[in-house]
């Protein structure tokens, strides 16, 4: 069962006022409507290494464009989301000492961090206990001795991109310790599947840029051919690493339909309901030639009300993306598809007949 939000603030920071020692200070990240960053540590650490929400994730285009317009795809599944949380290894023993001794400002977990030297050397130096948040519960975690300098591994802790969100804080243990080549046996680990989702939203389309005869003004009753040339759009792959584990994921993406609106419901599309499917060469529609005048187009749209010299109608023009994934040890699997929409302005004209 998932403690309230409000109850799990205070139970972080419960949890950091029982650790204060003398010589130290410790504070949750929690101000209504404000967030806290220490100031990075001098030494071997760095800001990102103190940082509550940034991931050490990598990420790479392995195929597809990468020049002109692009942008990021919406999910379709409103009800989908990437991961809150997670946890990566953050420091070597040789950087955890670093920032503990040298500045003693840093980040424990998502939302929880600590301020002052005695705080981390108490705990990961001369192994003193700390209190530990973990399963919704409050508990203790018995501590480290010389940072486990020595010892081939990382210290881990979590990673939440966005810690407004509730559920990120499913991921506050505080920073603990993973031999090297393992990835720890803990709620919220990642897995290649965090690392597909992590770079659903990295992946960067092209422009949904159409092809239109007649070109941006129309005529009542007359289609208006729509199409994309084969080549335009090509399947966009990324691949997602973390750093110090054996964990990768790549995430395909695949344009597989272009969708059309209007802008007006005077308006009819071809084929009925505006989706124009991709074919196999990669093009979407056939570009119109001399003499399709009286021919309905495979994809496209026709107006039944012409502009009349006010404002334009806004045609938008979507293309979905299937997303797919694989990664390491032959995991893999679909995630929800993606959307990347433009729009353009068309204006419609009326042209009267004249009987003599």
């Amino acid at each position: 069962m998932r403690m309230s939000t409000h109850s799990r603030h205070w139970t972080s920071i419960a949890a950091v006022t029982l650790v204060l020692w003398s010589g130290g200070n410790a504070y949750a990240n929690y101000t209504p409507g404000k967030t806290t960053t220490p100031s990075g540590p001098s030494g071997k650490a760095n800001n990102q290494e103190v940082s509550a929400s940034v991931s050490r994730i990598k990420v790479t285009q392995v195929s597809g464009p990468t020049g002109g317009k692009r942008g990021s795809i919406s999910s379709t599944d409103v009800n989908w989301t990437p991961p809150p949380c997670w946890y990566e290894p953050v420091l070597t023993p040789e950087q955890l000492k670093a920032l503990s001794e040298e500045n003693g400002l840093g980040y424990v977990g998502p939302h929880t961090s600590w301020g002052g030297e005695k705080l981390w050397t108490d705990h990961y130096r001369d192994g003193k206990d700390a209190y530990n948040y973990k399963d919704d519960s409050l508990t203790t975690v018995k501590g480290y001795k010389n940072y486990n300098i020595g010892k081939d591994g990382y210290f881990w802790r979590g990673v939440a991109p966005d810690t407004a969100d509730p559920e990120s804080w499913d991921c506050e243990r505080v920073m603990f310790w993973q031999d090297a080549g393992q990835v720890p046996a803990v709620p919220n680990a990642p897995t290649p599947k965090t690392l597909a989702e992590y770079a659903y939203d990295k992946i960067q389309v092209p422009d949904t840029e159409i092809e239109l005869k007649p070109e941006a003004k129309s005529t009542v009753n007359a289609p208006t051919w729509v199409w994309l040339d084969k080549g335009t759009f090509q399947e966009v792959k990324v691949r997602a690493e973390l750093p110090n584990t054996n964990l990768y994921a790549e995430t395909t993406a695949k344009p597989v339909a272009l969708h059309l609106e209007p802008g007006t419901q005077d308006s009819e599309t071809f084929p009925g309901g505006g989706d124009c499917e991709i074919n196999e060469d990669g093009s979407i529609g056939t570009p119109y030639v001399k003499g399709d005048a009286g021919r309905t187009p495979p994809c496209g749209i026709k107006y039944l009300r012409s502009t009349g010299g006010g404002e334009p109608y806004k045609l938008s023009a979507s293309v979905t993306w299937q997303i797919t994934w694989e990664g390491t040890g032959g995991a893999g699997g679909d995630l929800p598809d993606g959307t990347f929409e433009t729009t353009q302005d068309m204006n419609v004209q009326e042209i009267q007949s004249v009987n003599r």
